[in-house]
């Protein structure tokens, strides 16, 4: 009998999410990356939009970062706050009006010639895989610029990944599913 020819197969598409998500997903202190009384602590928050500019009530956001260092965080407790442990994840759901936030710290560059980002992860109803994108530190204009994702990217995306920072030191950064003001998202191979 001759061996059956290779099928290459296609991956599924993942499941629609929400808004049923916040029933396990959720624990206590998740969006706590460092205790808000630490020092180095920053506030990290923004709204959720759709494509008409209306606020997302049930999104469920993740973050990855290195720390202060630029040092991707290897610990173990990222579902198991200590109060003292970075370990670099954070996972939120948003309030009804789409706002978030997280307690977190300023990240590091990770290698020579990138800019400080935050890795973020957007879950919400309608989406059938979950959407990738970063949220850059807007200080360091020439780290910007000589970023290699960021170059690669038009002006108007670029700008959408670049957070404000505020006047209390927080770092604000909404995100935009769709329309004119679209948050560029990347994609990433077999994900």
């Amino acid at each position: 009998m001759a061996p059956a020819p290779e099928v290459k197969l296609t991956a599924t598409p993942g499941q629609t999410i929400g808004p049923f998500y916040g029933y396990a997903l959720p624990y206590e202190r998740d969006n706590e990356l460092v205790n808000p009384s630490r020092a180095g602590a920053v506030r990290l928050h923004g709204t959720v939009y759709d494509g008409e500019g209306a606020v997302i009530p049930d999104a469920l956001l993740e973050i990855w970062q290195a720390d202060e260092q630029g040092q991707v965080v290897q610990q173990a407790g990222s579902l198991l706050r200590d109060g003292y442990t970075f370990t670099g994840f954070g996972r939120t759901a948003v309030d009804n009006e789409g706002n978030y936030t997280f307690t977190t710290l300023n990240p590091g560059a990770t290698g020579e010639g990138k800019a400080p980002f935050i890795m973020l992860t957007v879950f919400a109803r309608g989406l059938l895989n979950r959407l990738f994108t970063r949220i850059y530190l807007p200080e360091d204009t020439a780290a910007l610029a000589a970023d290699p994702l960021l170059a690669s990217l038009d002006a108007a995306d670029r700008q959408t990944l670049i957070a404000t920072r505020e006047a209390d030191g927080s770092l604000r950064f909404d995100v935009h599913l769709q329309g004119g003001h679209e948050t560029a998202f990347l994609s990433y191979p077999r994900s």
